[in-house]
């Protein structure tokens, strides 16, 4: 199977191309739909949608998102994890290679991904002022789990944390995108968001499968080096299985409409992805139809579930 190729100066002769591969774009989309999600779900509860604050709200949560990638990839250079991953399936595991092909230096990463973390304060002060000021605690919640995500000493993925904090700033985003609309804290965006965070961090933990052995050289003490390849594959399950019985009990209780069930058609994906997972969970480059599969899932529930809640209920 022919994998991508790795970022090098020579392919990205533009310095701006080199730093806007740095973010890893790519990933980026699953920001851009749990901003949809959020402003889904205030449209749902008859909230009518300011253009110009969805807007900034968007773009400012993909340059947190963008930085804190970013970040992650500094302190993995750090520890020497990105470097030493043999067994990496780029671009979707070992990072975005640009440090350790030289795109950039490892200070210069450094200093551009807390430059893009920094850029979101005022842009999150000025959306505070036009809506109410619970979206402080949110952003800033958000940018810490971001940062903690990789950075010490608190290092949530080296501490078997990773997905916990996962889950926690994606379902920022949905919750801080409807609030900017809302100006009011509501149930609802936990109810349509809490699944959509949950397929996100099924992203973050098949992709721990190819990098175990990197990430146990280098101390990281992710779910899976802690649970062991074997034992962990099931946790997979375990997480799909959380999102849609969430979304299911939610549309039950009456905290989402009925028509909410479309968005447990992804599952489909989920389940292929889990047989991938449990029959290729030690064989990297076996996995990447099941890493495919995990990343459409997540993306495809926040799609049907938004396109639901704004047009269908």
């Amino acid at each position: 199977m022919n994998q991508p190729l790795e970022p090098t100066l020579d392919r990205l002769p533009h310095p701006w191309m080199r730093y806007f591969v740095a973010t890893r774009p790519a990933f980026l989309s699953v920001t851009f739909v749990g901003c949809l999600l959020g402003l889904a779900s205030a449209a749902l509860s008859g909230v009518a949608l300011d253009p110009l604050k969805a807007t900034v709200t968007l773009l400012f949560a993909l340059l947190a998102h963008g930085g804190a990638n970013v970040v992650n990839d500094y302190y993995d250079a750090k520890s020497g994890c990105d470097a030493a991953n043999d067994e990496r399936v780029f671009p979707f595991t070992g990072g975005s290679r640009v440090i350790q092909n030289g795109v950039l230096s490892l200070r210069e990463a450094g200093i551009y991904g807390y430059a893009l973390l920094a850029i979101v304060i005022p842009a999150g002060l000025w959306l505070t002022a036009v809506s109410a000021p619970g979206l402080i605690g949110i952003g800033l919640a958000g940018l810490f789990a971001g940062w903690a995500y990789s950075a010490p000493p608190l290092k949530l993925q080296s501490r078997g944390l990773g997905e916990y904090g996962i889950t926690a700033a994606w379902l920022l985003i949905v919750v801080g995108s409807d609030f900017v609309q809302r100006h009011e804290f509501s149930f609802t965006p936990v109810a349509a968001g809490l699944g959509f965070a949950l397929l996100v961090a099924n992203v973050l933990y098949i992709n721990q499968f190819p990098d175990v052995k990197a990430d146990t050289q280098a101390g990281k003490r992710t779910l899976v080096v802690r649970l062991g390849v074997q034992r962990a594959r099931w946790g997979y399950a375990l997480i799909a299985l959380l999102c849609y019985g969430w979304v299911t009990a939610m549309t039950l209780l009456g905290h989402l409409p009925a028509v909410a069930l479309i968005s447990l058609l992804p599952a489909i994906a989920s389940f292929k992805a889990a047989q991938n997972l449990a029959a290729h969970a030690a064989q990297p480059m076996a996995l990447v139809p099941g890493i495919k599969l995990t990343i459409l899932a997540a993306s495809l529930h926040g799609l049907l579930l938004a396109v639901a809640l704004t047009f269908l209920a």
